[in-house]
């Protein structure tokens, strides 16, 4: 039997963050960037923020998303009901471990912030450029290393790679022929792609 390493067990998804309901817990400087990645990435996310002081940079930020919600107290139980998503930027261990064991009791999928034994997602750094979207993660070791590899990816991927998808998308609909031929057909547009761009 195929003996596996178990030090990288993560398993990459994208989340359509505009059809759940998120629900962050903090109101600090960490959860101001939990809400610049989340909000940067799905501006249409519904979030209720639940937090007994809120940075006024936190206020100012949510004031151009009206689907995110302020509570400005502390939080309760009842404020995992109906959410799907929990993340957590407090730095009250105490309420952090209370807020993951109430998540997993409730079957909630949770993220708090510097703590990977309480996680069951990273939000990992991403890379986009119109359509395309890179997700970077380094199993919680180093956001140091995926912040660097995110510039790197940033200065590598030309700007018009947005319209070579769109391109690619509009030729993948008018072919005809199956699923390989469609392939077989795509791979050989991309590889004249590619050429031309070499050539200039």
């Amino acid at each position: 039997m195929t003996q596996y390493v178990a030090d990288n067990q993560l398993f990459p998804v994208f989340l359509q963050l505009n059809q759940l309901h998120t629900l962050l817990v903090g109101g600090g400087n960490v959860a101001l960037e939990k809400l610049t990645a989340l909000l940067g990435n799905s501006p249409q996310a519904t979030i209720t923020i639940v937090a007994k002081e809120i940075n006024p940079s936190v206020r100012a930020f949510i004031v151009d998303y009206p689907s995110v919600q302020l509570h400005e107290r502390a939080f309760e139980d009842k404020d995992l009901d109906n959410v799907h998503l929990v993340v957590v930027a407090s730095n009250n261990p105490n309420l952090n471990e209370h807020i993951h064991k109430e998540s997993r009791k409730r079957l909630k999928l949770i993220n708090v912030a510097d703590k990977p034994d309480l996680c069951d997602l990273y939000l990992g750094s991403i890379v986009k450029k119109g359509n395309l979207k890179l997700g970077i993660s380094t199993n919680g070791k180093s956001p140091t290393i995926a912040k660097r590899i995110k510039e790197l990816l940033n200065e590598a991927l030309p700007e018009e790679i947005d319209e070579t998808l769109t391109y690619m998308s509009q030729l993948r609909d008018m072919l005809k022929g199956d699923f390989t031929d469609k392939v077989r057909e795509l791979n050989a547009h991309t590889a004249a792609l590619i050429a031309s761009k070499d050539k200039s």
